[in-house]
């Protein structure tokens, strides 16, 4: 018999009931003529890239047939989330496995947002490097310091917003790896590989017209310019459904299939190569897109993502995986593929190597989620827990107005709704979106768009403070400065000191 808070988590995360779990074999022992050497590992990621912009996910219109083979070859997860939807703090939980409230990289690293991670911790190419792998990094950089996050090659500078950053053409960025691909070597190679699509391009402001999200006439070296009409596009259902929001989306699904383009020619270099069946390929994106309602909140859209996984090793194909998983569990993932294994302690999440042949994994069933800025000015810290049915949102500056980032305030979207006065934000109404409660709570299978908050609903009331509890248990083992309770400080002192 199961205790009767068991009982109650399982009801929280909506799950099914047990399942057997594949176990795959340890990294490199199944790669044929490679002898069980350690593999190759690339890490793309995509810059505000939805999931809601994937063929594979069920976009119908959007071309992406790369991202849709890699995932035919692999593993899709089909709950796969961010930590942060906003671009520096997530990339640096992607590379340290450790909330930002952790890390020190509370916000954008760039200019004069400045944030910057605590030089204590150890990132994924530093630990990657003990464990014998040659490091490069290309594309899209945007955390710091870089004692913190060194890798060993650095092909492009990666300067956030640059219209003339390499990151804006990913066919060129991938040929420019092909030194390091087909280098010979005793070492493999971990390749962090960074496009600045589908990001929001310069200028931001482009009233009345659509943002162009990088696109230009002229095009960009190797890409075929994939178009698209307005009228095609598919609206989700948090954003408004008139003429210049479809006119965004026309740009920014351009932008996706540019990089769609540029992961299509890394897989040709790495057949070219010969390199192909010995490497690992992940893709995800920082967050979601760079609209009003995704970016920068933790609202589906903004949180749940793309993760696609190939592996040389895997004894099924093709396989979509409903395990949830979090970017904190990249790291760890990543270190398992590559035969190592780190102190106990050093990630918040763990590594999800076993389940990659499974479609249904028992106890992966939650996640969590820590916001504290995106641009400096922008403070907002939001704590949330995440399972198969129910969320929570804590809102721990609730009597603030929601802070909005420079590039959606402006954005024709944006501006379109609120020069015709509408009170509505696709679902969501405008006063509910900048003025928040402290607590959120929704039922994801009745209200999948996060309108209904049941948090003062008394017949969830014990639902809320069961969720409740399992957010301030996750501060006190993350060691969140922003825990409403006095012992953390202490409990920061004896760990660092």
């Amino acid at each position: 018999m199961r205790s009767k808070a068991a009982t109650r988590r399982a009801f929280i995360r909506g799950c099914a009931g047990a399942v057997l779990v594949a176990k795959n074999a340890p990294p490199g022992a199944l790669l044929g003529d490679s002898g069980g050497s350690k593999p190759n590992i690339m890490l793309v990621v995509g810059d505000d890239h939805g999931a809601d912009a994937v063929g594979c996910y069920g976009n119908r219109t959007i071309q992406t047939p790369h991202l849709d083979r890699l995932a035919a070859d692999g593993v899709r997860f089909s709950h796969a989330f961010c930590t942060t939807a906003s671009c520096s703090p997530s990339r640096s939980a992607i590379l340290t496995g450790l909330h930002n409230h952790a890390s020190g990289q509370y916000g954008l690293e760039h200019d004069y947002h400045h944030f910057q991670s605590f030089d204590r911790v150890k990132s994924l190419p530093l630990l990657l490097k003990d464990a014998g792998y040659r490091t490069a990094r290309v594309g899209k950089f945007h955390v710091a310091p870089e004692v913190v996050y060194r890798f060993d090659r650095v092909l492009s500078e990666g300067k956030a917003n640059d219209m003339q950053a390499l990151g804006r053409s990913p066919v060129e960025m991938a040929e420019h790896c092909r030194g390091l691909i087909s280098e010979r070597s005793d070492s493999p190679f971990f390749l962090y590989f960074c496009t600045d699509d589908p990001h929001r391009g310069l200028p931001f402001d482009s009233w009345p017209g659509p943002n162009p999200f990088g696109n230009r006439a002229e095009g960009y070296p190797g890409v075929r310019r994939v178009r698209y009409d307005p009228k095609d596009v598919m609206v989700p259902p948090f954003l408004p459904d008139v003429p210049e929001c479809r006119a965004e989306l026309n740009e920014y699904y351009e932008s996706v299939s540019r990089v769609d383009q540029g992961v299509g020619r890394l897989v040709e270099i790495l057949k070219d190569c010969g390199k192909y069946e010995n490497t690992v390929i992940i893709y995800i994106s920082d967050n979601g897109m760079a609209f009003p309602g995704a970016k920068t909140t933790l609202y589906e859209p903004g949180m749940r993502l793309p993760c696609i996984v190939r592996t040389p090793w895997q004894r099924k194909r093709g396989v979509t995986n409903d395990a949830m998983i979090s970017w904190t569990d990249i790291g760890p993932t990543i270190l398992e593929m590559a035969g190592t294994k780190p102190r106990e302690g050093t990630f918040h999440g763990r590594s999800f190597h076993s389940i990659l042949d499974s479609e249904s994994s028992a106890g992966w069933d939650e996640v969590y989620a820590s916001h504290t800025f995106h641009e400096v000015t922008m403070y907002y810290p939001m704590r949330v827990v995440r399972g198969r049915r129910y969320k929570l949102i804590w809102n721990l500056a609730s009597p603030l107005p929601f802070p909005f980032a420079w590039d959606l305030r402006v954005s024709s979207t944006w501006r379109a709704i609120v020069s015709k006065g509408s009170k509505l934000f696709g679902k969501r109404s405008i006063e509910n979106f900048l003025r928040r409660p402290e607590f959120e709570l929704y039922d994801l299978q009745e209200d999948p768009d996060e309108v209904n908050n049941l948090a003062a609903s008394l017949a969830h009331a014990s639902l809320l403070g069961e969720l409740q509890e399992m957010l301030k248990s996750f501060q006190e083992r993350t060691m969140d400065p922003w825990i409403a309770d006095d012992s953390a400080h202490e409990r920061w002192r004896t760990h660092f000191k």
